[in-house]
């Protein structure tokens, strides 16, 4: 049986771009729905269910801040935000809000999609055989075939990106990545030494794993050469 197209909402209010958008999306074998006004974006988004959305900042209605905002809780799917190449503040405020990636304007359709697509490819559960898919240290549990993680048996509420970040940190504890490879991971493209999306991440997982967000035990940041996770400080009582 083929299988379904991945579903994507674009939220867009310029309608030349998002039809621009939709078709070359949809000519990748990509189902695409187009949202315009703002204030009709959260309940579509919570109704619909999309695979992934793609959410412009600057909306009439309300904006993409507050639409990320209201949805992020119930809604776990991956949300890309559209962004002003030259204000590095929306960007920070985009992920401080649960946006799991953005893309800038003016927006290159095939960096686009292959951003879309390294998204999409995180959603799917891992084959047998790639080593371990559920990890425990002490009361933190995270399962990568479910892409949960629970802390004393109770769910932690994480963004696609956040479940991405701290499983490739956790899989690999003992050992330090740089920022270099985890974008490299990741994202799949090379750290240019400016993006703070690691970072907005990795202080927005800390207090959700019961780490102190001033004095980490668990995701340690290691100067001048990127994080840590300690996986023998989760063993203890945190």
């Amino acid at each position: 049986m083929e299988q379904t197209a991945w579903h994507i909402l674009i939220v867009e209010d310029d309608q030349r771009l998002a039809e621009l958008t939709r078709d070359y999306l949809a000519a990748h074998g990509l189902q695409v729905t187009i949202e315009a006004d703002g204030a009709r974006a959260a309940q579509r988004i919570l109704a619909e269910r999309p695979d992934l959305v793609i959410l412009d900042l600057m909306l009439p209605g309300e904006d993409g801040l507050s639409i990320c905002r209201k949805v992020r809780d119930r809604y776990k799917g991956p949300i890309l935000m559209l962004t002003a190449r030259s204000d590095d503040m929306d960007q920070v405020l985009g992920l401080e809000t649960g946006a799991d990636d953005y893309v800038c304007k003016p927006v290159r359709p095939r960096v686009l999609l292959a951003r879309i697509r390294a998204m999409l490819r995180r959603l799917e559960a891992p084959a047998g055989g790639e080593g371990p898919r559920r990890l425990e240290f002490g009361p933190l549990v995270i399962d990568q075939g479910m892409r949960e993680a629970w802390l004393r048996g109770a769910p932690i509420e994480l963004t696609s990106a956040e479940f991405d970040l701290l499983w490739l940190l956790a899989s690999n504890a003992g050992r330090i990545l740089s920022r270099e490879e985890i974008f490299s991971v990741l994202r799949g493209i090379e750290y240019d030494g400016q993006d703070r999306s690691i970072d907005v991440r990795i202080s927005r997982i800390r207090p959700k794993i019961g780490d102190d967000p001033m004095h980490p035990r668990l995701i340690k940041t290691v100067r001048s050469k990127g994080y840590l996770f300690v996986g023998e400080a989760a063993e203890g009582p945190l």
